[in-house]
């Protein structure tokens, strides 16, 4: 493993540390920035990584700087950061949603990038990471980048940027999308006499299997679809509503407003930024 930094101890870091160092990665070649001394100390006792309240401190002599702090945050960043990263040139890592590759080399200068979106299933090693790079990176920096998103889930590269706000539309905000669906089910449980606690769980655990035929099983949802509905059964009965309430037509509506938005993070930071 290379000397690895992360600028950010919140969730998505410490699920990375905590996913890396499952993989064989030694907790020594890991240095964490993190402001609040509360966090600096948990991770210093759980995952047993150096911990410095400067970013700086914790960039120096890294090989890859993974950048795990909000969008917001970056520009703040780049007069700390810059001169260093300029001496070393890491490869630099950003899970930072909407921050685009030509933003990163205007704040932070001309490096090797990754722009990747993970999503928070990553959490618990379930996540799934879309990642795109600039020209610098070389095949062995793709592939140190895909080893840090592999500790925590399924990782796939895409050719176009602007791809990169879809997968924030699709997985990066999906999961929120799946527990909706599921707080509408259970309710709808509830709702036909069923207790609450048995609702979830059915629901839950029908998410659950539903998501790993789909993952393992490696056929289309449609087909999937198709063989759990008996003609004029209960499920074509549920289907038939879903379509004539126009479940595809908002499923549509609501990638798109996400996709908008993600665009839009980054347009704001360029009109920030612009400001005297």
């Amino acid at each position: 493993m290379t000397r690895l930094a992360f600028i950010g101890g919140g969730n998505m870091a410490r699920s990375l540390i905590g996913g890396l160092l499952r993989t064989g990665a030694a907790a020594s070649s890991i240095r964490v920035a993190e402001p609040q001394a509360q966090a600096r100390e948990a991770l210093a006792r759980e995952f047993g990584v150096a911990t410095f309240a400067e970013n700086r401190l914790a960039a120096a002599d890294a090989e890859v700087l993974l950048l795990a702090v909000k969008p917001q945050v970056m520009p703040a960043l780049k007069a700390e950061l810059r001169d260093v990263l300029q001496r070393q040139r890491p490869l630099l890592v950003s899970i930072a949603a909407g921050v685009r590759l030509d933003q990163l080399e205007r704040w932070f200068g001309a490096l090797p990038i990754v722009r990747c979106m993970p999503n928070t299933p990553a959490l618990i090693g379930a996540g799934a990471t879309g990642l795109c790079a600039n020209a610098r990176v070389s095949p062995p920096q793709k592939a140190q980048a895909q080893h840090i998103l592999d500790a925590v889930g399924l990782t796939r590269w895409l050719d176009e940027e602007a791809s990169m706000d879809t997968v924030t539309a699709l997985s990066g905000s999906g999961p929120a999308y799946f527990f909706a669906l599921v707080e509408a089910m259970e309710d709808a449980a509830v709702a036909q006499g069923m207790p609450r606690a048995t609702a979830r769980a059915l629901a839950a655990q029908t998410c659950l299997g539903a998501g790993r035929m789909l993952a393992e099983g490696g056929e289309a949802p449609g087909e999937l679809r198709r063989r759990v509905t008996s003609p004029n059964g209960t499920t074509q009965a549920a289907l038939e509503s879903f379509a004539a309430d126009g479940l595809p037509r908002v499923v549509a509506h609501a990638i798109a407003a996400a996709t908008r938005r993600g665009a839009e993070l980054a347009a704001e930071l360029d009109a920030k930024e612009s400001r005297p």
